[in-house]
Protein backbone atom coordinates (compact mmCIF):
# COMPACT_ATOMS: atom_id res chain seq x y z
CA UNK A 1 0.00 0.00 0.00
CA UNK A 2 1.31 3.45 -0.93
CA UNK A 3 2.34 5.74 1.90
CA UNK A 4 0.49 8.97 2.61
CA UNK A 5 3.38 10.97 1.19
CA UNK A 6 3.34 8.91 -2.00
CA UNK A 7 -0.41 9.52 -2.35
CA UNK A 8 0.14 13.28 -1.91
CA UNK A 9 2.89 13.34 -4.53
CA UNK A 10 0.74 11.42 -7.00
CA UNK A 11 -2.17 13.83 -6.38
CA UNK A 12 0.02 16.90 -6.91
CA UNK A 13 1.60 15.42 -10.05
CA UNK A 14 -1.83 14.75 -11.54
CA UNK A 15 -2.98 18.28 -10.70
CA UNK A 16 0.12 19.79 -12.35
CA UNK A 17 1.68 20.96 -9.09
CA UNK A 18 4.25 18.20 -8.65
CA UNK A 19 7.22 20.55 -8.95
CA UNK A 20 5.85 23.13 -6.49
CA UNK A 21 7.77 24.10 -3.38
CA UNK A 22 5.95 22.86 -0.28
CA UNK A 23 5.95 24.43 3.17
CA UNK A 24 3.84 23.75 6.27
CA UNK A 25 0.98 26.01 7.31
CA UNK A 26 -0.31 26.26 10.84
CA UNK A 27 -2.93 23.60 11.44
CA UNK A 28 -5.78 23.39 13.93
CA UNK A 29 -6.90 21.09 16.70
CA UNK A 30 -8.06 18.41 14.25
CA UNK A 31 -6.23 15.70 12.29
CA UNK A 32 -6.14 17.93 9.18
CA UNK A 33 -2.82 19.32 7.98
CA UNK A 34 -2.10 22.12 5.51
CA UNK A 35 0.77 23.06 3.23
CA UNK A 36 1.39 26.17 1.13
CA UNK A 37 2.55 25.45 -2.41
CA UNK A 38 4.61 27.84 -4.55
CA UNK A 39 5.33 26.97 -8.17
CA UNK A 40 5.06 28.01 -11.77
CA UNK A 41 1.28 28.09 -11.47
CA UNK A 42 1.45 30.49 -8.55
CA UNK A 43 0.36 29.69 -5.01
CA UNK A 44 -2.09 27.20 -3.61
CA UNK A 45 -2.90 25.37 -0.38
CA UNK A 46 -2.91 21.61 0.06
CA UNK A 47 -5.42 20.26 2.57
CA UNK A 48 -4.45 16.83 3.83
CA UNK A 49 -7.58 15.50 5.54
CA UNK A 50 -7.61 11.71 5.88
CA UNK A 51 -11.06 10.31 6.63
CA UNK A 52 -11.90 9.01 10.05
CA UNK A 53 -13.79 9.81 13.27
CA UNK A 54 -12.42 11.92 16.10
CA UNK A 55 -11.75 9.21 18.63
CA UNK A 56 -13.37 5.85 19.49
CA UNK A 57 -17.07 5.31 20.30
CA UNK A 58 -18.12 7.02 23.51
CA UNK A 59 -18.99 5.02 26.59
CA UNK A 60 -22.62 3.96 26.37
CA UNK A 61 -22.86 4.90 22.68
CA UNK A 62 -22.13 3.17 19.41
CA UNK A 63 -20.83 6.35 17.78
CA UNK A 64 -17.74 8.52 18.19
CA UNK A 65 -18.14 12.05 19.50
CA UNK A 66 -17.66 13.47 15.99
CA UNK A 67 -20.56 11.40 14.63
CA UNK A 68 -22.98 12.46 17.36
CA UNK A 69 -21.96 16.11 16.96
CA UNK A 70 -22.25 15.80 13.14
CA UNK A 71 -18.62 16.83 12.61
CA UNK A 72 -16.95 16.22 9.26
CA UNK A 73 -15.25 12.83 9.07
CA UNK A 74 -14.04 13.29 5.47
CA UNK A 75 -13.51 16.23 3.10
CA UNK A 76 -16.86 16.06 1.27
CA UNK A 77 -18.55 18.61 3.56
CA UNK A 78 -15.74 21.12 3.00
CA UNK A 79 -16.12 20.81 -0.77
CA UNK A 80 -19.91 21.08 -0.72
CA UNK A 81 -20.10 23.98 1.74
CA UNK A 82 -17.31 25.84 -0.06
CA UNK A 83 -19.15 25.58 -3.35
CA UNK A 84 -22.31 26.94 -1.77
CA UNK A 85 -20.48 29.88 -0.18
CA UNK A 86 -18.79 30.81 -3.46
CA UNK A 87 -22.14 30.63 -5.26
CA UNK A 88 -23.38 33.29 -2.84
CA UNK A 89 -20.46 35.53 -3.79
CA UNK A 90 -18.61 34.91 -0.52
CA UNK A 91 -14.89 34.30 -0.22
CA UNK A 92 -14.41 30.59 0.33
CA UNK A 93 -11.24 29.40 -1.45
CA UNK A 94 -11.61 28.08 -4.98
CA UNK A 95 -11.22 24.34 -5.42
CA UNK A 96 -8.44 23.65 -7.93
CA UNK A 97 -8.24 19.86 -7.65
CA UNK A 98 -9.59 17.13 -5.42
CA UNK A 99 -9.30 13.48 -4.51
CA UNK A 100 -12.06 13.13 -1.94
CA UNK A 101 -11.49 9.39 -1.52
CA UNK A 102 -7.92 10.12 -0.40
CA UNK A 103 -8.89 13.24 1.55
CA UNK A 104 -6.74 15.59 -0.53
CA UNK A 105 -7.79 19.02 -1.76
CA UNK A 106 -5.88 21.70 -3.65
CA UNK A 107 -7.27 25.13 -2.80
CA UNK A 108 -6.90 28.80 -3.59
CA UNK A 109 -4.41 30.54 -1.31
CA UNK A 110 -6.27 33.47 0.24
CA UNK A 111 -3.09 34.81 1.82
CA UNK A 112 -2.25 35.22 5.47
CA UNK A 113 -3.73 38.58 6.54
CA UNK A 114 -5.60 36.80 9.29
CA UNK A 115 -7.95 38.54 11.68
CA UNK A 116 -5.87 37.39 14.66
CA UNK A 117 -2.87 39.71 14.10
CA UNK A 118 -5.25 42.55 13.22
CA UNK A 119 -6.98 42.09 16.58
CA UNK A 120 -3.60 42.43 18.27
CA UNK A 121 -2.43 45.51 16.30
CA UNK A 122 -5.78 47.22 15.76
CA UNK A 123 -5.57 47.28 11.95
CA UNK A 124 -5.23 44.98 8.96
CA UNK A 125 -2.03 45.16 6.94
CA UNK A 126 -3.60 47.65 4.55
CA UNK A 127 -4.43 49.97 7.42
CA UNK A 128 -8.13 49.14 7.64
CA UNK A 129 -9.20 49.65 11.27
CA UNK A 130 -10.27 46.65 13.33
CA UNK A 131 -13.85 47.87 13.79
CA UNK A 132 -14.29 47.77 10.00
CA UNK A 133 -13.01 44.18 9.91
CA UNK A 134 -15.60 43.24 12.51
CA UNK A 135 -18.39 45.05 10.67
CA UNK A 136 -17.51 43.24 7.44
CA UNK A 137 -17.51 39.90 9.29
CA UNK A 138 -20.96 40.75 10.66
CA UNK A 139 -22.12 41.82 7.19
CA UNK A 140 -20.99 38.43 5.88
CA UNK A 141 -23.24 36.73 8.42
CA UNK A 142 -26.18 38.95 7.47
CA UNK A 143 -25.62 37.99 3.81
CA UNK A 144 -25.35 34.30 4.67
CA UNK A 145 -28.37 34.29 6.97
CA UNK A 146 -30.52 36.06 4.40
CA UNK A 147 -29.67 33.64 1.61
CA UNK A 148 -31.10 30.46 3.09
CA UNK A 149 -29.36 27.13 2.71
CA UNK A 150 -30.74 24.15 0.85
CA UNK A 151 -30.43 20.99 2.96
CA UNK A 152 -28.78 19.19 0.03
CA UNK A 153 -25.72 20.61 -1.74
CA UNK A 154 -24.00 19.52 -4.93
CA UNK A 155 -20.58 17.88 -5.13
CA UNK A 156 -18.28 17.46 -8.13
CA UNK A 157 -19.18 14.44 -10.21
CA UNK A 158 -22.90 14.74 -9.58
CA UNK A 159 -23.13 13.42 -6.03
CA UNK A 160 -24.64 15.42 -3.17
CA UNK A 161 -24.09 16.25 0.47
CA UNK A 162 -26.88 16.63 3.04
CA UNK A 163 -26.17 19.45 5.48
CA UNK A 164 -26.89 18.02 8.95
CA UNK A 165 -29.03 19.81 11.52
CA UNK A 166 -27.37 21.29 14.58
CA UNK A 167 -29.87 19.35 16.63
CA UNK A 168 -30.31 18.89 20.37
CA UNK A 169 -28.25 15.70 20.37
CA UNK A 170 -25.29 17.56 18.86
CA UNK A 171 -25.70 20.52 21.21
CA UNK A 172 -26.01 18.22 24.21
CA UNK A 173 -22.96 16.06 23.53
CA UNK A 174 -20.92 19.25 23.28
CA UNK A 175 -22.12 20.58 26.62
CA UNK A 176 -21.09 17.31 28.26
CA UNK A 177 -17.46 18.05 27.44
CA UNK A 178 -17.62 20.42 30.41
CA UNK A 179 -18.82 17.73 32.82
CA UNK A 180 -16.70 14.93 31.33
CA UNK A 181 -13.37 16.76 31.06
CA UNK A 182 -13.27 20.27 32.53
CA UNK A 183 -15.12 19.92 35.83
CA UNK A 184 -13.37 16.67 36.94
CA UNK A 185 -10.00 18.37 36.49
CA UNK A 186 -11.13 21.49 38.32
CA UNK A 187 -12.70 19.55 41.20
CA UNK A 188 -10.26 16.67 41.27
CA UNK A 189 -13.13 14.16 41.10
CA UNK A 190 -15.81 12.89 38.74
CA UNK A 191 -19.33 14.23 39.08
CA UNK A 192 -21.95 11.77 40.37
CA UNK A 193 -24.27 10.43 37.72
CA UNK A 194 -27.32 12.15 39.17
CA UNK A 195 -25.60 15.53 38.96
CA UNK A 196 -24.68 14.95 35.34
CA UNK A 197 -28.33 14.15 34.64
CA UNK A 198 -29.46 17.32 36.41
CA UNK A 199 -27.05 19.27 34.20
CA UNK A 200 -28.43 17.59 31.06
CA UNK A 201 -31.99 18.42 32.13
CA UNK A 202 -31.13 22.10 32.50
CA UNK A 203 -29.80 22.16 28.95
CA UNK A 204 -32.88 20.37 27.61
CA UNK A 205 -34.91 23.33 28.88
CA UNK A 206 -32.50 25.83 27.31
CA UNK A 207 -32.05 24.39 23.82
CA UNK A 208 -35.50 25.50 22.56
CA UNK A 209 -34.51 29.10 23.35
CA UNK A 210 -31.62 28.85 20.90
CA UNK A 211 -33.95 28.12 17.98
CA UNK A 212 -35.25 31.54 16.99
CA UNK A 213 -36.42 31.92 13.41
CA UNK A 214 -35.69 29.61 10.50
CA UNK A 215 -32.45 27.60 10.57
CA UNK A 216 -29.49 29.10 8.74
CA UNK A 217 -26.09 27.77 7.72
CA UNK A 218 -23.86 27.95 10.79
CA UNK A 219 -20.15 27.70 9.95
CA UNK A 220 -19.41 26.64 13.56
CA UNK A 221 -15.87 28.08 13.90
CA UNK A 222 -16.35 31.63 12.67
CA UNK A 223 -13.51 33.30 14.57
CA UNK A 224 -10.10 34.90 14.10
CA UNK A 225 -8.03 31.83 13.04
CA UNK A 226 -10.50 31.17 10.21
CA UNK A 227 -11.02 34.71 8.89
CA UNK A 228 -8.69 36.40 6.40
CA UNK A 229 -8.92 40.07 5.42
CA UNK A 230 -9.22 40.50 1.65
CA UNK A 231 -9.33 44.28 1.41
CA UNK A 232 -9.18 44.40 -2.39
CA UNK A 233 -12.54 42.63 -2.68
CA UNK A 234 -15.94 44.23 -2.23
CA UNK A 235 -18.57 44.12 0.50
CA UNK A 236 -18.91 40.96 2.62
CA UNK A 237 -16.47 39.14 0.31
CA UNK A 238 -13.68 41.03 2.09
CA UNK A 239 -13.99 38.46 4.90
CA UNK A 240 -12.19 35.38 3.58
CA UNK A 241 -13.47 32.09 5.01
CA UNK A 242 -11.60 29.00 6.19
CA UNK A 243 -12.41 25.83 8.13
CA UNK A 244 -16.15 25.51 7.53
CA UNK A 245 -16.40 21.74 6.96
CA UNK A 246 -18.40 21.31 10.19
CA UNK A 247 -21.15 23.70 9.03
CA UNK A 248 -24.69 22.69 9.96
CA UNK A 249 -28.22 24.05 9.87
CA UNK A 250 -28.67 25.91 13.12
CA UNK A 251 -29.35 29.18 14.88
CA UNK A 252 -28.34 32.50 13.39
CA UNK A 253 -26.91 33.48 16.80
CA UNK A 254 -24.22 30.78 16.82
CA UNK A 255 -21.64 32.23 14.43
CA UNK A 256 -22.00 35.69 15.91
CA UNK A 257 -21.07 34.19 19.28
CA UNK A 258 -18.06 32.51 17.64
CA UNK A 259 -16.92 35.87 16.29
CA UNK A 260 -17.58 38.06 19.31
CA UNK A 261 -16.50 35.56 21.99
CA UNK A 262 -13.34 34.49 20.18
CA UNK A 263 -11.64 31.65 22.03
CA UNK A 264 -8.20 32.65 20.71
CA UNK A 265 -8.25 36.45 21.06
CA UNK A 266 -9.60 38.88 23.62
CA UNK A 267 -12.77 40.70 22.56
CA UNK A 268 -13.50 43.48 25.05
CA UNK A 269 -17.08 43.53 26.25
CA UNK A 270 -17.60 47.01 24.81
CA UNK A 271 -16.67 45.80 21.32
CA UNK A 272 -18.80 42.68 21.70
CA UNK A 273 -21.82 44.79 22.66
CA UNK A 274 -21.24 47.28 19.86
CA UNK A 275 -21.02 44.56 17.20
CA UNK A 276 -23.96 42.68 18.68
CA UNK A 277 -25.98 45.91 18.40
CA UNK A 278 -24.73 46.33 14.82
CA UNK A 279 -25.89 42.82 13.90
CA UNK A 280 -29.30 43.43 15.45
CA UNK A 281 -29.71 46.70 13.56
CA UNK A 282 -28.73 45.09 10.24
CA UNK A 283 -31.00 42.11 10.89
CA UNK A 284 -33.96 44.40 11.57
CA UNK A 285 -33.26 46.26 8.33
CA UNK A 286 -33.27 42.99 6.40
CA UNK A 287 -36.26 41.39 8.15
CA UNK A 288 -39.10 43.29 9.79
CA UNK A 289 -40.11 40.14 11.74
CA UNK A 290 -36.72 39.82 13.47
CA UNK A 291 -37.26 39.40 17.23
CA UNK A 292 -34.46 41.12 19.11
CA UNK A 293 -35.25 39.80 22.60
CA UNK A 294 -35.44 36.20 21.37
CA UNK A 295 -32.19 36.65 19.47
CA UNK A 296 -30.36 38.02 22.50
CA UNK A 297 -31.59 35.11 24.61
CA UNK A 298 -30.43 32.66 21.91
CA UNK A 299 -27.07 34.44 21.82
CA UNK A 300 -26.61 34.01 25.58
CA UNK A 301 -27.68 30.36 25.54
CA UNK A 302 -25.43 29.47 22.62
CA UNK A 303 -22.58 31.52 24.05
CA UNK A 304 -22.75 29.45 27.22
CA UNK A 305 -23.13 26.23 25.24
CA UNK A 306 -20.17 27.03 22.98
CA UNK A 307 -17.93 28.11 25.83
CA UNK A 308 -18.80 25.00 27.84
CA UNK A 309 -17.82 22.92 24.83
CA UNK A 310 -14.56 24.79 24.28
CA UNK A 311 -13.54 24.60 27.93
CA UNK A 312 -14.03 20.84 27.80
CA UNK A 313 -12.25 20.48 24.44
CA UNK A 314 -9.20 22.42 25.61
CA UNK A 315 -8.85 20.16 28.65
CA UNK A 316 -9.41 17.09 26.46
CA UNK A 317 -6.69 18.28 24.07
CA UNK A 318 -4.35 18.43 27.05
CA UNK A 319 -5.34 15.17 28.77
CA UNK A 320 -6.13 12.97 25.77
CA UNK A 321 -4.04 14.42 22.96
CA UNK A 322 -1.00 15.81 24.78
CA UNK A 323 -1.58 19.42 23.63
CA UNK A 324 -1.33 21.57 26.77
CA UNK A 325 -0.96 24.85 24.87
CA UNK A 326 -4.73 25.27 24.67
CA UNK A 327 -4.95 25.70 28.45
CA UNK A 328 -3.70 29.28 28.03
CA UNK A 329 -7.04 30.19 26.43
CA UNK A 330 -9.20 28.87 29.26
CA UNK A 331 -9.34 32.08 31.35
CA UNK A 332 -10.58 34.02 28.32
CA UNK A 333 -13.26 31.45 27.46
CA UNK A 334 -14.36 31.17 31.09
CA UNK A 335 -14.67 34.96 31.20
CA UNK A 336 -16.94 34.92 28.15
CA UNK A 337 -19.13 32.34 29.86
CA UNK A 338 -19.50 34.61 32.88
CA UNK A 339 -20.85 37.33 30.56
CA UNK A 340 -23.39 34.92 29.08
CA UNK A 341 -24.54 33.63 32.46
CA UNK A 342 -25.81 37.11 33.38
CA UNK A 343 -28.83 36.62 31.10
CA UNK A 344 -31.93 35.77 33.17
CA UNK A 345 -32.78 32.65 31.14
CA UNK A 346 -29.51 31.10 32.31
CA UNK A 347 -30.14 31.63 36.04
CA UNK A 348 -30.90 27.92 36.75
CA UNK A 349 -27.75 26.76 34.96
CA UNK A 350 -25.67 29.43 36.70
CA UNK A 351 -26.98 28.20 40.06
CA UNK A 352 -25.99 24.62 39.18
CA UNK A 353 -22.50 25.72 38.13
CA UNK A 354 -22.07 27.88 41.22
CA UNK A 355 -22.88 24.83 43.34
CA UNK A 356 -20.67 22.28 41.59
CA UNK A 357 -17.82 24.40 40.22
CA UNK A 358 -18.03 27.86 41.85
CA UNK A 359 -16.99 30.96 39.95
CA UNK A 360 -13.84 31.27 42.05
CA UNK A 361 -12.87 27.74 40.96
CA UNK A 362 -13.86 28.42 37.36
CA UNK A 363 -11.52 31.43 37.39
CA UNK A 364 -8.49 29.49 38.61
CA UNK A 365 -5.83 28.98 35.96
CA UNK A 366 -5.08 25.38 34.98
CA UNK A 367 -1.47 24.37 34.52
CA UNK A 368 -0.15 21.33 32.69
CA UNK A 369 2.72 21.07 35.14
Amino acid sequence: MASREEAIRAFLDKAGWGDAERGPLAGDASTRAYERLKGKKGRAVLMNAPAGPDGPPLDGARKAYSAIAHLAEDCRPFVAIGGHLRALGLSAPELYAHDMAQGLLLLEDLGDDLYGPAIETGTARDGTPLDELYRVAVDMLIELHGAGTPPRLSLPGGSTYDVPPYDDAALAIETELLTDWYIPVKKGAELPGEEKEAYRALWRDLFPLSRMGAPVLTLRDYHSPNLIWLGARKGPARAGLLDYQDAQQGSRAYDLVSLLQDARKDVPEARENAMLDYYVARAKEADSTFEEDAFRAAYAVLGTQRNAKIMGIFVRLWKRDGKPGYLAHLPRVSGYMERDLRHPVLAPLKAWLDTHVPQSLRAEILSAE
